[in-house]
C-alpha cells in the first residue's frame, strides 16, 4: 500500500467486535487473563490495544518493524537513549531542538556518564574524525531544528555501518509522508507525535520507531520499566490526525514554499532558511531522500525591533511555542525552544535578537502573507 492508504489502513489486524471503523479507546487500565496462559493484553503501561493499533500504524508508515509511543517527544528521547551505558560516545548534529540539547547535555552527559560532540554533519568527514572506541551511535536531525540544516542519511548511515554504530534520526520536520530515514539506513527514527503526525496541537506524543527487532526488544523492556507511555485517549487522537497527514502535509507544503519565496523578497528579511530553495548546497540531499519540502520556515529581520513588531502584530499567526499544526505559528527561538542555550552558543548558532521560526499551517496562504505585511507594514 502507498503511504496515503497506509495512514488510514495500516492496521487490519485490530478490529472491534461491533464492526466499527474508528478503533475503540480501551481505558482500561488492566485486563482479566481468560485462562493461566499468557494474554496479549494485561496493563496498560506495558501495552494496550488502542496505543497497539497506534504503534502499528506509525511502524507501517515509517516503514519500521515496530513503533513505540510516548507520553511526548522527550518521553521517546529518553527511553531511547536507555540503550547506552556510561562511557558511551554519541556523535550529533550540531544544530538541535534545544529540549534534546538540554538532555543530552544536563542529563544523559551529567548524570549518566555519556559524552557528545556536536558537529556540522553535512559534511561527514568530521563525524569521520570524531569516532572513536567508545562511540556508540550517531544522532542527526533532518532538516534540524531552527536553522533547517540538511544531512545525508545515507551516507552517515554508510558511515555508522562501517563502524558498528547506531544511527538514530529525529523525522519530526519532515514527517513519514515526506521521509523515511529507516528506508535510508538509519537504525531508530525519533518524532515528536506532537507536530505533524497529531496535527491540532491537542495532544503531547512521542515515537520511537525501528526496524531490528533486537533494538526493539530493549526498547520495549525500558519502555514498559521507564512507564512513559502514551496513554489510550491519546493515543485515539494521534491516530485521528495521522488520517489526515497526507492531504495536510500536501496543502502545508504548497502554502510554505510560496511564504519562504515572498520572505525572500522582501527588503526587511536579511535571510530565509527553508529546504525547498534549489540554489541551497543540501539541495540535491532533499531531492533524494525527500518527497517533499514540509512547513518549516526560519528567518531573520534587519532589526529586533522588527522582530518583535511581527511577534506582536500578527493576527493569523499565533505568537506560540511548537509547530506542525493545522494553525500557522510563529516562534522566537532565543526566547522559546533555545532559551536554555548560552546567549554567546545562540550567537553563533544564528540564533539571535532577529531570528524567527514560521510553521506553516492550512490558512490561505494569500492570508497568511497578508498578516506577515500587515504585522509590520508601519515600521519598514
Amino acid at each position: 500500500m502507498k503511504i496515503e492508504t497506509l495512514c488510514l489502513h495500516a492496521d487490519q489486524n485490530l478490529k472491534d467486535e461491533w464492526g466499527s471503523i474508528t478503533e475503540p479507546v480501551y481505558l482500561s487500565a488492566t485486563f482479566v487473563h481468560s485462562s493461566t496462559s499468557i494474554s496479549t493484553y494485561s496493563y496498560s503501561r506495558l501495552s494496550n490495544p488502542t496505543r497497539k493499533h497506534l504503534e502499528n500504524t506509525v511502524a507501517a508508515i515509517e516503514y519500521g518493524s515496530e513503533a513505540f509511543a510516548f507520553s511526548s517527544g522527550m518521553a521517546a528521547l529518553s527511553t531511547v537513549m536507555k540503550l547506552f551505558s556510561v562511557g558511551s560516545h554519541i556523535i550529533a548534529s550540531n544544530d538541535l531542538y534545544g529540549g534534546s540539547l538540554r538532555l543530552f547535555r544536563n542529563v544523559n552527559a551529567q548524570l549518566e556518564g555519556l559524552s557528545f560532540d556536536f558537529v556540522d554533519t553535512f559534511n561527514t568527514d568530521n563525524i569521520e574524525k570524531l569516532i572513536n572506541a567508545n562511540t556508540k551511535a550517531i544522532y542527526l536531525e533532518t532538516p534540524s531544528n531552527p536553522l533547517l540544516l540538511v544531512t545525508d542519511i545515507a551516507e552517515v548511515a554508510s558511515i555508522a555501518k562501517k563502524n558498528n554504530l547506531l544511527l538514530i534520526v529525529d523525522n519530526t520536520f519532515l514527517s513519514p509522508y515526506l521521509q523515511n530515514p529507516l528506508s535510508h539506513g538509519a537504525d531508530i527514527v525519533i518524532h515528536s507525535g506532537t507536530k505533524y503526525l497529531s496535527g491540532h496541537n491537542d495532544v503531547l506524543a512521542g515515537f520511537a520507531v525501528v526496524k531490528d527487532p533486537s533494538i526493539a526488544e530493549k526498547i520495549a523492556y525500558y519502555s514498559k520499566t521507564i512507564g512513559a507511555c502514551l496513554s489510550p485517549f491519546d493515543s485515539f487522537l494521534v491516530e485521528r490526525g495521522i488520517k489526515t497527514l497526507p492531504i495536510r502535509m500536501d496543502r502545508i507544503c504548497e502554502n510554505a514554499k510560496k511564504i519562504a519565496y515572498w520572505l525572500r523578497d522582501q527588503p526587511f528579511v536579511t535571510k530565509v532558511n527553508y529546504i525547498g530553495f534549489s540554489d541551497r548546497k543540501d539541495y540535491p540531499i532533499t531531492l533524494r531522500q525527500s518527497r517533499g519540502f514540509g512547513g518549516m520556515i526560519s528567518f531573520e529581520l534587519s532589526s529586533a525591533r522588527l522582530a518583535r513588531k511581527l511577534l506582536e502584530g500578527v493576527r493569523l499567526f499565533q505568537y506560540a511555542e511548537s509547530l506542525g499544526g493545522v494553525d500557522s505559528l510563529v516562534t522566537y527561538p532565543m526566547a522559546q525552544t533555545h532559551a536554555d542555550l548560552p546567549e554567546k552558543e545562540r550567537e553563533l548558532r544564528g540564533i539571535n535578537d532577529r531570528f524567527l521560526r514560521i510553521s506553516v499551517g492550512l490558512e490561505n496562504v494569500e492570508d497568511l502573507i497578508e498578516d506577515l505585511r500587515q504585522a509590520i507594514e508601519n515600521e519598514i
